[in-house]
């Protein structure tokens, strides 16, 4: 009977050993999924907060890190663009802490979207239209700046940003609008310099 018992012990062993692989490798398959999915999203995402290629390119590995760290966390998974969205902004502003404490980094989208124009107008043209929404993007706060960046770019619903900045309904809507405004204030300052200049 002893010799009957281990028999039966050796193939459930075996079992959950499989079992574990497989939802290890669903797992992995999962996330890979997850990725392949939203990493472009998150890369832009960074590309427009960090204005800096190299950094978003950072951003987006460590973003994903910790991501992959945090899965068990993720209630709601068919918001999980925001979610990660909401670990990118914060991956974001540690990378801008510290470039600003190590010095400017070499990336510049600038350079990156003007080698891309297929004419010499279209690049000029480009690059100044390029130069005005970037000076008027950079003149709002941090907060501002991703809010209107997940409304208008991720095509986020209010209530989603609101989640993924840690704000209230209300504050993401107030927010979005004030933003809209003054990106809208800045980019009519930019058309009137431009027309004055003329």
């Amino acid at each position: 009977m002893g010799f009957r018992e281990k028999a039966v012990e050796v193939p459930a062993a075996a079992a959950v050993l499989a079992l574990r692989r497989a939802e290890a490798q669903a797992e992995a398959d999962a996330f890979r999924s997850l990725f392949l999915e939203h990493s472009g999203a998150v890369h832009r995402f960074l590309k427009d907060l960090l204005r800096d290629s190299t950094l978003a390119d950072e951003g987006l590995q460590e973003t994903f890190v910790r991501a992959h760290e945090r899965l068990g966390t993720l209630e709601q998974r068919d918001r999980v663009l925001g979610w990660l969205l909401g670990i990118a902004r914060n991956v974001s502003l540690e990378l801008r802490r510290a470039r600003r404490r190590d010095g400017p980094g070499e990336g510049d989208l600038r350079g990156e979207r003007a080698s891309a124009a297929p004419s010499p107008e279209h690049v000029l043209l480009g690059r100044e239209e390029m130069e005005v929404v970037e000076r008027a993007m950079s003149s709002l706060s941090e907060d501002k700046r991703a809010a209107l960046l997940l409304r208008f770019d991720h095509g986020l619903p209010y209530e989603e940003i609101a989640s993924t900045l840690g704000w209230s309904l209300s504050k993401a809507k107030v927010e979005v609008h004030r933003a809209r405004l003054k990106l809208r204030a800045a980019l009519d300052a930019a058309g009137e310099d431009d027309g004055g200049a003329a």
